[in-house]
């Protein structure tokens, strides 16, 4: 009943928004003495209202929204802090952690300015407990980032993206400033495990998909950017569930000064590769260890040290496949018999130190310093014997299913002995000032990498005994009637070494001011980078390149009653190329691609009501992407192969619509449609569909719990996606096949019962066994809830008798059951 009701509430809000006069915003952190530990029982109060401070420090206020407001922080023997708030928009939230002295008196007033101010920046957050609550195949933070509109992904294993129109290389990731990669080598989803981004270790998550500011870095696309915790008492957790387990733990010495926290992760995709149609041998061993460590040597100077080590090992060894296609009146089936094995590897190092010294009140500096290597291998021998022909379709036969009548048979073989070994080191110097309500931003960053590869890859296709020839445009075979002399060649080969070093220096400078415009609350922001790089290596000839990129964004606040806000965003953005994009298709490094360049445009809309004295929030956004010397590229699950020739031109445009709140009282659900059209056109032959042109996107995130046992909770994960051209031959021209995969549709949804709730104690015996725990939870899941038929790719086979090829689908995951146990001390 709680359900249907909530359902119906969600389809209101589509249908009639309204907003209340009596709106509020909240203000929550943590209040600090001078030795940074945090003070229980501090009074937090403003003019009409107050509260204290828990055990732990934290405090959670609701204050008066759209107007500004006085909060004073006290506690006795300590001085009072007296801070004014600006103007807060309903529903918004703000975090303020302040630090009460013995000394003195201390008055002040909060900025936000463009750069802390997210809503007007465009940026979404999203709380970190709603990341580690909401089900996925692969369940963390990118797997919330594809509920999101303007977000699409056909793999529910793979923790890649794609935002706008823009391929799985054209996002930028950082934490804590600092920026991370992904492994070069990765080809499906079930081969990646482990996101770089550890959701035990997360405090806060900015996303922006676009018109992101002049300091954020140079890719086309999107920006996701997180923020790891500094603990401030001591825990510990841990999850495990069918698909693996994590740990961690975090603590802070007796002065304060020390604070760390570690995680510990393993995956196990075996749940959902067993539950395939392939019959496998599946060893995956998916393991990372990861900490964050800071040191406040005083007042003014602090330093943070980052550290990741992963290791993924992927072994695999089909044994047989049988895929059902076709229709109820003309069914057929693929038979393959496997024999061989894949034995991948992945192994990366990440360290990253960052000093923050604090000049003055208006001054900030950091330098930051970070090493990433990866150290890669891609063996895989696998023959494959295949069989098409129609399955019994008789319903309740003893045969059902089975392969009765052969119209084909063939071979292939594909072998690759695939190296990589990347060395990649980052120094960089960023600085902030502070002028009254001006803000600038500066920064120096340079990057050398080293990257040392080795391509060995070939593919013999065999039907009937006839090794197939390469689809090339030269090639003529009269055979019968002329004799052909020339040998026999592989299908598909691929032989290359490369030694490639690239030296980058990028740099950038913004302005940021927050002022009134009449009544109105105006922000701006101003910026421009630079990014010059040199490519060199082994058999290469020197090449080196620059690019300037100005930005800008504006957003005003109307003094209306109505709680509005208006920005639009823009400039250019270029995407100097990456290692993955100087290889052409043959694996050889081209040093003189070009950096692809994009004129973007955004103009948003947030609208901020109350419904039911709740808040929600609907953010609207239109964009506009003109794309030169674009890098064409084909996808084959989530492995890009580009050209590296620059020979394409393009563009995208779409629609994002987000409806954000409690749809039930005291959780957070959102409803998102996207709508986008992208398409390029290579070396003039005019315009066709890129491989991202995801039309449509439906997202739902939703939260619900049962009203008389509130410990019963229930998410749903809920995404439909028009499908993606590349239901096409690996090696088609694009041109002749613009075929598109079947519509990605998947809901994922978990059942969770809080056994102890730490927004809700109990307080319980001396000695009782829950009295351990500050959380714990045991949920039940359920992936793919409807079991659909999802699929990433397909295998084209030729049927030798009919001359005929058939478009076999290569299916994802069908439902899944798993167990999940977490508790938090």
């Amino acid at each position: 009943m709680k359900l249907s009701i909530s359902l119906s509430i969600i389809f209101s809000f589509c249908f009639s928004l309204y907003s209340v006069a009596q709106e509020i915003a909240v203000v929550k952190g943590i209040v600090f003495d001078e030795a940074q530990t945090p003070i229980p029982s501090a009074n937090v109060s403003y003019p009409g209202g107050g509260t204290q401070t828990n055990e732990n420090g934290f405090y959670y206020i609701e204050i008066p929204a759209n107007k500004k407001t006085t909060l004073t922080y006290s506690y006795v023997g300590l001085k009072q802090v007296t801070l004014s708030i600006p103007a807060l928009a309903a529903g918004e939230s703000n975090e303020i952690n302040p630090v009460l002295k013995t000394s003195v008196e201390q008055i002040g007033r909060v900025v936000i300015s463009g750069r802390k101010n997210k809503r007007v920046e465009g940026i979404v957050s999203i709380e970190p407990e709603t990341v580690r609550k909401i089900p996925g195949a692969n369940a963390g933070v990118e797997n919330l980032l594809k509920t999101l509109p303007g977000v699409s992904s056909n793999n529910e294993l793979s923790t890649q993206y794609s935002v706008r129109g823009g391929n799985y290389d054209e996002n930028l990731v950082y934490v804590n400033e600092i920026e991370v990669y992904r492994p070069f080598l990765i080809r499906s989803g079930q081969q990646e495990g482990l996101s770089f981004v550890n959701t035990d270790l997360v405090r806060n998550v900015d996303f922006s998909a676009g018109g992101f500011q002049a300091k954020y870095g140079d890719k086309l696309s999107s920006v996701l950017d997180i923020d790891y915790r500094r603990p401030v008492d001591f825990g510990a957790s841990v999850e495990a569930s069918f698909l693996g387990g994590s740990a961690s733990i975090e603590g802070v010495s007796k002065d304060g000064n020390l604070s760390a926290i570690l995680g510990l992760r393993y995956r196990d995709n075996s749940l959902f590769v067993n539950a395939k149609e392939t019959e496998t041998n599946f060893r995956p061993r998916f393991a990372d260890a990861q900490t964050y460590l800071t040191y406040q040597f005083n007042d003014k100077f602090e330093l943070g040290f980052l550290g990741n080590i992963s290791i993924n090992k992927y072994d695999y060894e089909p044994e047989t496949r049988q895929t059902n296609f076709g229709t109820l009146q003309d069914p057929r089936a693929l038979l393959i018999f496997y024999e061989g094995q894949e034995q991948d590897q992945y192994e990366t190092y990440f360290g990253a130190l960052k000093a923050t010294y604090k000049v003055s009140e208006n001054y900030t500096a950091k330098l930051i310093a970070s090493t990433y290597n990866t150290q890669e291998q891609e063996y895989y021998d696998i023959f494959a014997e295949y069989r098409l022909g129609e399955p019994n379709a008789s319903i309740g036969g003893e045969n059902l299913g089975e392969v009765e009548f052969t119209e084909g048979v063939g071979a292939q073989l594909t072998h690759a002995r695939n190296d990589l070994d990347a060395l990649i080191f980052n120094f960089q110097h960023r600085g902030t000032v502070d002028v009254e309500d001006h803000q600038f931003e500066y920064g120096v960053k340079y990057t050398h990498e080293d990257i040392r590869d080795r391509v060995r890859e070939f593919e013999v296709i065999d039907s009937a005994g006839f090794s197939i020839r390469p689809p090339l445009d030269d090639f003529k075979n009269n055979q019968p009637y002329e004799a052909y002399a020339s040998p026999l060649v592989p299908y598909n080969s691929i032989r290359a070494t490369n030694k490639t070093q690239i030296d980058r220096f990028q740099n950038f400078l913004q302005w940021s001011y927050q002022t009134e415009l009449g009544s109105h609350q105006a922000w701006f922001n101003a910026g421009v980078r630079s990014h010059t790089w040199t490519v060199s290596g082994e058999n290469i000839k020197s090449t080196t390149q620059s690019v300037i990129s100005p930005r800008a964004q504006f957003a005003i606040k109307p003094d209306w009653e109505t709680d509005m806000l208006f920005r639009v965003s823009g400039g250019f953005y270029h995407q100097p190329p990456f290692y993955r994009e100087l290889r052409d298709s043959t694996g050889t490094v081209q040093p003189g691609v070009k950096a692809q360049q994009s004129i973007h445009i955004v103009a948003g809309n947030d609208f901020s009501f109350k419904m039911d004295d709740r808040p929600f929030k609907l953010v609207s956004e239109v964009y506009y992407k003109s794309l030169t010397d674009v890098n064409p590229y084909t996808i084959e699950n989530v492995r890009i192969r580009y050209r590296a020739n620059n020979s394409a031109e393009a563009y995208a445009y779409g629609l994002d619509l987000r409806l954000n709140g409690e749809f039930v009282r005291g959780t957070e659900s959102w409803l998102s449609f996207g709508y986008l059209k992208t398409e390029e056109n290579i070396n003039n032959r005019g315009y066709i569909s890129r491989p991202t042109d995801q039309r449509l996107k439906f997202g739902i995130l939703f939260q619900d719990y049962v009203p008389k046992i509130p410990s019963l909770k229930m998410y749903l994960n809920l995404v439909y996606n028009t499908g993606l051209p590349g239901g096409s031959p690996r090696y088609a021209d694009p041109y002749d096949y613009q075929t598109r995969l079947p519509d990605y549709r998947r809901a994922d949804v978990g059942f969770s019962y809080v056994i102890v709730d730490p927004n809700n104690p109990v307080k319980r015996s001396e000695g009782h066994w829950l009295q351990v725990f500050k959380e714990l939870n045991i949920g039940f899941e359920i992936f793919n809830l409807f079991d659909n038929q999802n699929s990433i790719t397909n295998t084209f086979v030729r049927d030798v008798y009919s001359k005929q090829m058939y478009a076999i689908p290569n299916y994802l995951s069908p439902r899944v059951f798993n167990l999940r146990l977490g508790m938090r001390f």
